[in-house]
């Protein structure tokens, strides 16, 4: 994920770079290429889509359109409930299928055996709240939309609960992006700025699980030393 997230750097501060092209091609190119590329990203969660958007963001930011900042938002929150939408419906195929199918097991593969337990668990009581933040926490929509398909979730109620979800999750995103461009006068260094927070923002949960891991498990021998 890290990875992807510092790829994203490299190629958004490499656009950057160079003189900004004039607003109207910019918005006939970046609308249509940041709903592709974040409805990709909800297929495939490999792609670092919090970057992309916080990185439009910062362009929108620096445009003089007041509509610009809206624009992002709007396509972001969109393109990410279309994805969301898509992959739920395949996923449903593989349930109901007795075969399974590619995408329940790549589902599957990248939900880790706790979290998805925790997440079924908080499902049966939380459905909605559970799904606005599964979207918000690093890596923690897939176990959430795949407890909702074991648990044989409708479409229509997905849905309900996804939409508040996607909005939240671009508003969040286009708030770094928005930060990252009003602490740098040039757009270039606010992409930076945003890819790097958002860097900050996705690995942090993920390094401190893994910091937290290894002293757990030597506090749990330390106690059975003692018992």
């Amino acid at each position: 994920m890290t990875g992807g997230l510092l790829a994203a750097a490299a190629v958004a501060t490499a656009a950057a770079v160079p003189d900004l092209p004039p607003e109207s091609t910019q918005q006939a190119v970046g609308y249509p290429s940041l709903f592709l590329l974040v409805a990709l990203g909800a297929l495939v969660p490999v792609v670092p889509t919090g970057a992309i958007v916080s990185s439009a963001a910062v362009v929108a930011f620096h445009q003089t359109s007041p509509f610009a900042l809206l624009f992002v938002f709007l396509v972001a929150a969109f393109a990410a409930l279309l994805g969301d939408v898509a992959l739920y419906w395949l996923g449903q195929r593989g349930v109901r299928s007795r075969n399974g199918s590619r995408w329940l097991e790549v589902l599957r593969g990248r939900a880790a055996p706790d979290r998805l337990a925790q997440a079924r668990t908080k499902l049966e009581t939380h459905q909605v709240s559970v799904l606005v933040l599964s979207r918000l926490v690093p890596a923690g929509r897939i176990p959430v939309m795949l407890a909702c398909l074991l648990a044989q979730v409708p479409l229509r109620r997905f849905v309900r609960g996804d939409l508040p979800a996607c909005l939240a999750w671009a508003a969040t995103y286009q708030l770094i992006g928005i930060l990252g461009g009003s602490l740098f006068p040039e757009p270039w260094q606010g992409v930076v700025a945003a890819v790097v927070l958002t860097v900050l923002v996705s690995g942090a949960p993920a390094l401190w699980r893994r910091v937290r891991g290894p002293r757990r498990g030597a506090a749990d021998r330390s106690g059975g030393e003692h018992a």
